[in-house]
C-alpha cells in the first residue's frame, strides 16, 4: 500500500503479484488453498462449502482522495474503523471475529446498523475466515443484516491489493446503483437504492479495517 499527498488530495493504492511457487506452497502448507475446479474454485462467502477454497490473485488498484465533495466524486468516506485481534488463535482471528466487530462498530460511529445497505466482505474463501466474519456481522447487525457480497470469487485473494479492489467494487455499486451478488448464490444483479456500503479487510495478524462509503449525492 502506498500513498502520497498532493496539497488537499492524496493518492493511494495497492498492488500484489503473489503467484509464485513459493507463495503458493505457503498457502497449500497452511491447508487453506482451493482444490476445487469448475467456474468458481474460490467460493468466497459460501457458508455451505465443506472445504477451504482460497485462491491467490494478482492485481492493482488506486484512488484519489480529496477533502470535500465534488461533481466527479464517486463516493464519500463517511467512517473508518480499525482493530487488532488478540493473537490467541492459530489463524489470528477468533470464532466471532472480534476485530471485525470492533472495526465495523467504529466505522459506523453514531449511525444505525440499519443505515448500511451492503457489506463488501473480506471473505477469503476459507472455512474459518468466511464464517467468523459472517458471525461478526450477525453479532453487530442482528436482524438487520445488509446485503453481503465479495469479489474474491473472481479476483482471488490479492493480499495488498484486495482492500482497494473491494473499495472499487463498492464505489461502482454506488455509482451505478446496482448490487452485485455472488454468482453461485442464485441471485442476479439488481438495481436498487444504495446509499451506504461498508467495506471490510483484514490482514495476517488479525489487523482489521472497515470503511463506510456513502453516495456523494446524499
Amino acid at each position: 500500500m502506498v500513498a502520497k499527498w498532493y496539497g488537499r488530495s492524496i493518492s493511494g493504492g495497492g498492488s500484489e503479484a503473489p503467484l509464485t511457487p513459493f507463495t503458493l506452497a505457503q498457502m497449500k502448507a497452511l491447508k487453506i488453498y482451493s482444490e476445487g475446479s469448475g467456474p468458481y474454485p474460490c467460493r468466497a462467502l459460501d457458508l455451505e462449502k465443506t472445504s477451504n477454497s482460497m485462491v491467490l490473485g494478482e492485481g492493482a488498484a488506486a484512488a484519489c482522495l480529496q477533502l470535500g465533495v465534488f461533481p466527479e466524486s464517486l463516493a464519500i468516506i463517511e467512517g473508518v474503523g480499525y482493530a487488532t485481534e488478540i493473537l490467541e488463535h492459530s489463524v489470528s482471528i477468533s470464532a466471532n471475529a472480534d476485530c471485525f466487530q470492533k472495526s465495523m462498530r467504529m466505522a459506523l460511529g453514531d449511525l444505525s446498523v440499519s443505515d448500511v445497505d451492503v457489506i463488501v466482505m473480506h471473505a477469503p474463501g476459507t472455512l474459518q475466515g468466511d464464517l467468523s466474519e459472517y458471525r461478526a456481522v450477525e453479532s453487530l447487525f442482528g436482524d438487520t443484516i445488509p446485503l453481503l457480497t465479495s469479489n474474491k470469487w473472481q479476483t482471488g485473494h490479492t493480499f495488498g491489493a484486495s482492500g482497494m479492489l473491494s473499495m472499487e467494487m463498492a464505489a461502482l455499486m454506488l455509482r451505478h446503483q446496482v448490487f452485485i451478488p455472488l454468482p453461485y448464490s442464485g441471485e442476479v444483479p439488481q438495481a436498487r437504492k444504495l446509499e451506504r456500503i461498508l467495506v471490510n479487510a483484514v490482514g495476517f495478524g488479525g489487523n482489521a479495517v472497515s470503511i463506510l462509503l456513502r453516495h456523494p449525492r446524499l
